[in-house]
């Protein structure tokens, strides 16, 4: 039998284990809503912030409680949180079952519906359900329901109390802090990371390398004191290398050297024999 619950209202749960879902209908400008559980102690208070269970921190240590995510059915969508209550310890007293919007208000999120399942039944009817009716339409987080321990057993209260200051704010009143720094977007001022290969700067001027004492500079404009000049243009006391000059026609003797002696004619040289056109008359 399934029980159709009004705000306040509780039932006793049989289950050993139960699926906690929450549906709404997705649509044009609709938020997404998201499914968390929060597990108190005696003093209404979590005992560190392990006992949070929401989508950065899917699974509770102990195994008990976790999410199972979203998932469309022909309703609309779904998100659920499953608790093993037979395992739950002992100095969890309640487990509290969250909605929030990511920031919007919970006006805009249409047949918002908490359901209960026996998590041992695959295909079974819901125990209950709880349709959820924001009091202000300004609530940006709702504490749907709650498990709770009666005796050695478990029940299920509808309660529908919203936070208008989001989950940050119900999970405060619960003892989780919350950085709320973590879940803001870098502005635009702050500077971007450097790269792991790029040490941070100290905040204090950087000044040029220096070459190590008694060692020429890598990539200087100018050379250390001591150290040869740049081929090109040559320096100061180094020999400069001679431009070159086009071949001359015939060569010239260089200015202050003796032009070269012409050879001597042989004295043995004769004239060939002439012809008979050649005698003189």
């Amino acid at each position: 039998m399934t029980h159709a619950m009004l705000k306040g209202s509780n039932v006793p749960l049989n289950a050993k284990a139960v699926r906690s879902v929450l549906r709404w209908a997705p649509g044009p400008g609709v938020p997404d809503v998201d499914a968390s559980a929060l597990l108190l102690g005696p003093d209404d208070r979590v005992r560190s912030d392990e006992d949070f269970v929401f989508y950065n921190q899917p699974r509770h240590p102990s195994g008990m409680v976790w999410r199972l995510g979203k998932k469309r059915v022909a309703e609309g969508l779904t998100e659920t949180i499953q608790s093993d209550l037979a395992g739950v310890e002992k100095a969890v007293t309640r487990i509290l079952l969250v909605a929030s919007a990511e920031g919007e208000t919970f006006d805009r999120v249409r047949a918002l519906r908490i359901l209960l399942y026996d998590a041992a039944l695959a295909d079974g009817e819901p125990l209950a359900y709880f349709d959820i009716k924001p009091e202000t339409g300004e609530e940006t987080a709702l504490i749907c329901g709650e498990l709770y321990r009666r005796g050695e057993g478990w029940k299920f209260r509808a309660l529908g109390e919203g936070y208008a200051n989001g989950i940050e704010g119900l999970a405060g009143d619960f003892g989780i802090e919350v950085d709320e720094s973590e879940s803001e977007p870098a502005s635009a001022g702050n500077s971007a990371p450097l790269p792991p290969e790029q040490p941070a700067a100290s905040g204090l001027p950087q000044q040029p390398s220096q070459p190590a004492y008694g060692y020429p500079p890598e990539s200087a404009t100018q050379p250390a004191y001591g150290y040869p000049q740049p081929a090109s243009p040559g320096s100061y006391a180094y020999p400069q290398a001679a431009p070159p000059q086009p071949a001359a026609a015939t060569a010239q003797p260089a200015y202050g050297y003796p032009h070269p002696v012409p050879a001597m004619p042989d004295p043995e040289f004769r004239l060939p024999p002439q012809g008979p056109q050649f005698v003189g008359r």
